[in-house]
């Protein structure tokens, strides 16, 4: 047994080096450490555990320290990861989101039972939980004043392009109706406080406005998010009939950027520096007194570097030193100056890094407007 060990042992390392193996066939995780021997995959640590809890469509192994018999190897070089995709990938919606490494649990377990238990995806024209014209759930909100978590009726509407929400599952009139062409929809569980906590942002006459919902059933939750998708990219394949689906995928929602605490003086760059909560988006820089607070105090432009637009490290030798944190950043914009400081030099970089990305991107029309209002605001 030992010697048959060994050898399948070889031969499961030859299998690893196949195109395609290299990364975890859900999440994209470079060198996988783990295998499926009942769909063929090579799996990263944190999927194996997903796969675990599903026993009826996947068995697991470490790829380091389980034993392989013959039989299991030689069904992972028979199948692998992309003959996987190939099958169980077959018809993903181009606006679907297919989740990351870096993305949450709840994303991530909701791609695998997608896939593996649901088999949402194995051929086209399954009719899709995300893709009703209108959709309609309760899901529990976070009041805007007393931070209390209440159910209320959302109701997305494809046809007209909306996402109304209601404070009572019988109320005539909505609260709100927001259009899906200025939403963004994240997954926040941490600052949130649930592992289903979803952020919905969003443009109202130019300033940005944010609630935050979950719902106890993480499919519902992530179908949510699928159905917002797959709202914007129908109304823009209708805005756009020329666009291919390339150039429309980056318009539906996406991650922030970078998000956390520094912190910031004011215009005349006299006053003290207070703590604040920042989140970039895109070249919007939205700062919070409280990370889950429904309004921003205020807002950044970041536009694109030869149009006058510049990130340093440091701060003006002038700038008074009322500040508590020593790493400090300035941002040049063609009105002003806006100072912040950062707790380490590792989250000062890191900003840095990301500030010089939105720089060196050309700006849009879309962006030139925004860029207008935000001044004249």
């Amino acid at each position: 047994m030992a010697v048959a060990n060994e050898r399948a042992a070889r031969a499961l390392r030859e299998v690893l080096l196949k195109p395609g193996n290299s990364a975890c066939a859900d999440c994209g995780a470079p060198d996988p450490s783990w295998g499926s021997c009942s769909l063929g995959t090579f799996i990263c640590l944190e999927c194996s555990g997903i796969h675990r809890n599903i026993p009826s469509i996947s068995k697991v192994k470490s790829l380091r320290l389980s034993s392989w018999e013959d039989l299991e190897v030689q069904f992972l070089a028979e199948h692998g990861n992309t003959a996987a995709k190939a099958k169980y990938e077959a018809a993903v919606p181009v606006y679907y989101y297919k989740p990351t490494h870096r993305d949450c649990q709840v994303l991530r377990e909701q791609w695998i039972r997608a896939k593996y238990e649901r088999k949402e995806f194995t051929e086209p024209g399954k009719p899709l939980p995300y893709e009703e014209e209108v959709k309609e759930e309760m899901l529990m909100k976070r009041g805007r004043d007393n931070g209390q978590f209440l159910s209320r009726k959302f109701v997305l509407i494809e046809r007209e392009g909306v996402l109304k929400y209601y404070t009572k599952y019988d109320a005539k009139e909505p609260k709100a109706i927001i259009r899906v062409d200025t939403i963004n929809a994240t997954f926040q569980p941490i600052k949130i406080g649930n592992p289903n906590g979803l952020q919905i942002t969003f443009l109202k006459d130019y300033s940005t406005r944010n609630i935050f919902v979950y719902h106890e059933n993480g499919k519902t939750i992530v179908d949510w998010l699928n159905a917002i998708r797959a709202t914007q990219f129908h109304n823009l394949q209708v805005a756009f009939p020329g666009a291919t689906d390339t150039e429309l995928i980056p318009k539906l929602t996406r991650n922030f950027l970078k998000e956390g605490y520094m912190e910031k003086t004011g215009p005349r760059q006299t006053e003290g520096f207070k703590k604040r909560w920042f989140t970039l988006d895109q070249r919007r820089l939205m700062y919070f007194k409280d990370p889950l607070d429904a309004y921003a105090k205020g807002e950044v432009f970041i536009g694109q570097r030869d149009m006058g637009y510049k990130a340093i490290a440091g701060l003006p030798s002038s700038t008074h030193n009322n500040r508590t944190w020593q790493f400090g950043i300035t941002i040049q914009t063609p009105d002003r100056n806006f100072l912040f400081t950062c707790e380490t030099e590792e989250e000062q970089q890191d900003w840095l890094v990301q500030f010089q990305k939105v720089m060196d991107k050309p700006m849009s029309p879309q962006e030139f407007s925004m860029e207008a209002h935000l001044k004249h605001k």
